[in-house]
């Protein structure tokens, strides 16, 4: 939010700020703009338009600035101007936006109102029309009243109190933007999923919420690929749900079309068309379409419907036909306190009309079921809940409708009957023999793995043919040893196999001698803790990030079990690609993409480079990090900890955009486990948390606070570490929090940032979302997810951060001895950056 400049400053600035923040997306109070006019950010132009192609009624909408006008949201739907020019005119009297017609402005089509004392009118580049105060604040916002459009950025919310969350409605017609027969919103009597209704009634149904509050979807398009993030967070008044899109995505939106079709479209800027990802309902998917105790699938040729295991059609008359609406029924009734079990179906959008009891964890949840007469089913989750979890158990007494078969879905526990009969018990034995093969298959798969990793290395073309017969068999047992003892790192989850060796390359020695020209200083990036960084390049010409583990170092042969345990199994934009590896002798070294900026630090804290990293740049930087965090923490297969999360960490490439790198201190978190707790506390000064430098306590918290640390140090442009402003602050956090617990946040923004006062809402949001990272306390630290949705949204922040109490710093002349801060005796290892 744009903010005007203090009058204190030089006149010259004051006249910048309009230079460099464009004008014309704006209206202040008494200005008007005709129907002839346009508000235009980047991406949405707002005006007057007439869906029909012979012209008539006018009507106030926000479109694409682009070939093919889309409109996204439409200001006076039900009140078009007719038979005369329009207006929207920023009445000084009242401070309301108005839509009037030219013949006066006595009638009014339409009008928003805000309460206060509005200054502007601003369309935003994410199309969001806001009307905001003297200080920034937003009085009133289109996105708060969408049409059927919903646009990254915007907020589904439903509050406890009215039960009145904000919906789209579907146009009439394609040439008609009054509201027509579907609406798309939050189901107010569950408050865990989103249904459309054809009027009243359902006409499609969203899974259940599953307690996830990040996720993500990939495009499975090639020519438009990139990724959703959905983020859900609840508070006490109420549920938020919102979307953002990767970085370089193309315009997505949401539309509820008149066909009552929910819509996900992307923007193909080669063929200038909106290109469909994904249109519900198809098929059997429309409510109630096969009747109670079926399942719609419609991943084959034909959607069709599917009588859930135990359960047969109703009619099979009807069924046969084509009829499914008449659903099934069970095989064998259900006898009242003789059932004793369930059968799992996976892959599951839960039904419909389930009952969701409180407080109950996984074994209670059953129990209230299997003692229920009326029970046929349960289902349970672990809800994300404003910084706690929260249990989900559903359960579905008498009937349940609208199930479906789903890629990633959950699992539905049938009630049955005779849970232990010779049917039941064949089937788990054939269950049993099963998962014998697959262990079996898998183990083999492990060694095939490893004997064509070896077979690699043999075949490497390169120099140094004349190596001895010796040494490649001495090596190839090394790597085998290495390879069989890989499972025994106390880094592997429960739950993952412990055959799964690393799918990466072996990498002959001599060709990383040869690419990196036998080590040579010159080539030299940086040295850690535990190996020195080398550039490379190999035959071929890829240029490579080679780390070089110091020799004997048992304490950094960890760390290498760790870095391919890990990196090799994760993917993400934003975190470094492990290439491959090699074992010679002593030897052990990691291949990395190289990154042609080096690392941050390398920026920020030099006074000459720091200029190159602009608000811009550093704003992107901050977000892929934090979005790396949240697929780390929450969105990958593997729940992951940092714990080493430092400037000197996020490499940049030759964009600028960063990717977190270093992962031989990571650990995995395994099944529920939100809490570790460690003797050997490894990190950096500065970066680490009260409860894991001091209790050897470390957690997702943990990495949040590391983050919050790297923010205000992006924002400030100032090393934690050695940070000396003054006697009354001798590190970084206690003065950024008396700055914005003053008022005067932008006095700590770097000023070789550059930041535009077009922009300074920007960095001000992420002062106060670092202040809430470094609370000391873990659980008044927000989550990752939370924390790209505050970043992603110009909206408030609704709470406070304290002030931060903690610091331990290698400077600190106080800290002489870590033992008397630590009950455990802890020590702790440095890492320094590259």
């Amino acid at each position: 939010m744009a903010t005007s400049p203090p009058i204190a400053k030089i006149l010259l600035l004051f006249s910048l700020h309009f230079l460099l923040c464009v004008s014309d997306n704006r209206l202040t109070p008494g200005q008007r703009m005709p129907s002839n006019e346009t508000l235009t950010s980047d991406v949405f132009v707002l005006g007057f338009f007439s869906p029909r192609s012979s012209g008539g009624d006018l009507y106030l909408g926000i479109w694409y600035n682009i070939s093919q006008r889309t409109v996204i949201w439409v200001a006076n739907r039900e009140s078009p101007v007719t038979g005369q020019p329009a207006t929207l005119l920023f009445s000084v009297d009242d401070r309301s936006l108005r839509v009037v017609g030219s013949r006066g402005s006595n009638f009014t089509f339409w009008s928003a109102n805000p309460l206060g004392a509005a200054t502007e009118a601003v369309l935003l580049k994410n199309g969001n029309l806001v009307v905001r105060d003297g200080n920034g604040s937003v009085l009133w916002q289109s996105f708060d009243h969408p049409t059927d459009t919903f646009l990254p950025g915007m907020i589904f919310r439903y509050a406890y109190h009215d039960r009145s969350p904000n919906r789209l409605t579907s146009w009439k017609a394609a040439d008609d933007p009054s509201p027509g027969s579907f609406t798309f919103g939050f189901d107010s009597t569950a408050t865990l999923q989103f249904m459309t209704w054809r009027g009243s009634e359902i006409y499609y149904r969203t899974s259940v919420w599953s307690g996830d509050a990040f996720g993500s979807w990939h495009t499975p398009s090639s020519n438009a690929n990139f990724v959703i993030y959905f983020t859900v967070l609840e508070d006490e008044d109420g549920f938020n749900f919102t979307i953002n899109v990767s970085d370089s995505s193309p315009y997505i939106r949401y539309t509820l079309n008149p066909s009552g079709q929910l819509q996900l479209l992307g923007w193909d800027s080669t063929w200038k068309l909106w290109q469909t990802f994904v249109s519900v309902p198809y098929g059997c998917q429309v409510y109630g379409s096969c009747g109670q105790f079926a399942s719609c699938n419609v991943n084959g040729t034909v959607p069709a419907c599917k009588c859930l295991e135990g359960f047969e059609p109703r009619s099979q008359t009807a069924w046969s036909g084509g009829d499914h609406s008449g659903g099934c029924s069970r095989t064998s009734a259900l006898r009242c306190g003789e059932a004793d079990g369930f059968l799992r179906v996976a892959g599951m959008k839960l039904p419909d009309q389930f009952v969701r009891v409180r407080n109950k964890n996984m074994s209670e949840c059953r129990s209230e079921c299997l003692t229920n007469c009326s029970c046929q089913a349960f289902a349970y989750a672990d809800l994300n809940m404003a910084n706690a979890i929260a249990p989900r158990c559903l359960v579905w007494t008498g009937s349940f409708v609208d199930a479906e078969m789903i890629t990633g879905g959950e699992d539905l526990y049938l009630k049955i009957m005779n849970f232990n009969s010779g049917a039941s018990s064949g089937k788990s034995r054939r269950r049993k023999i099963l998962l014998l093969v697959l262990s079996i298959s898998a183990a083999a798969s492990a060694l095939a793995c490893a004997l064509a990793a070896w077979k690699f290395d043999e075949q490497i073309k390169g120099v140094f043919r004349q190596t001895k017969s010796e040494e490649l068999v001495r090596d190839s047992s090394l790597i085998q040893e290495f390879l069989n003892n890989f499972s025994g790192a106390n880094e592997v989850a429960i739950g993952e196999a412990a055959d799964q060796a690393p799918q990466l390359p072996l990498i002959n020695f001599e060709s990383l001698v040869l690419a990196t020209d036998n080590f040579s200083v010159s080539n030299k990036l940086g040295q850690g803790g535990f190996g020195i960084v080398y550039k490379g390049v190999l035959h071929g010409g890829q240029e490579i990030a080679l780390k070089r583990l110091i020799r004997g170092s048992g304490q950094g042969l960890v760390e290498f079990k760790n870095e391919i345990n890990l990196i090799a199994r994760l993917q993400h934009r934003n975190l470094v690609r492990l290439l491959g590896y090699c074992i010679h002798g002593e030897e052990k070294l990691l291949a990395y993409e190289y990154m042609a900026n080096k690392s941050l630090d390398f920026f920020l804290f030099d006074p000459v480079q720091k200029v190159k990293l602009d608000w811009g740049k550093r704003f992107n930087v901050i977000k892929g990090i934090a979005r790396a965090l949240v697929y780390l923490h929450q969105d990958s297969r593997l729940r992951i900890v940092h714990r080493d999360l430092k400037v000197s960490n996020i490499l940049l490439d030759k964009d600028m955009n960063p990717k977190i790198s270093d992962f031989g201190m990571a650990r995995i978190f395994r099944g529920n486990q939100n809490e570790a707790n460690t003797k050997r506390v490894v990190g950096t000064y500065g970066y680490m948390s009260p409860e894991y430098a001091m209790q050897g306590l470390f957690s997702m918290k943990s990495d949040v606070y590391s983050f919050g640390v790297l923010l205000l140090e992006i924002v400030s442009g100032l090393q934690n570490s050695s940070f000396h402003l003054s006697l009354d602050f001798t590190h970084l956090l206690p003065y950024a929090w008396q700055l914005w617990n003053e008022g005067n946040a932008k006095d700590f923004i770097d000023p070789s940032s550059n930041t535009q006062s077009c922009y300074l809402d920007e960095a001000l949001r992420s002062i106060h979302v670092g202040l809430l990272c470094v609370q000391d306390n873990p659980s008044d630290r927000p989550t990752m997810s939370s924390i790209v949705f505050m970043l992603d949204n110009e909206i408030a922040i609704s709470r406070t951060p304290k002030k931060p109490i903690f610091t331990i710093q290698r400077n600190d002349p106080s800290v002489e001895n870590l033992e008397t801060y630590s009950p455990n005796n802890m020590t702790i290892t440095t890492v320094e950056g590259r």
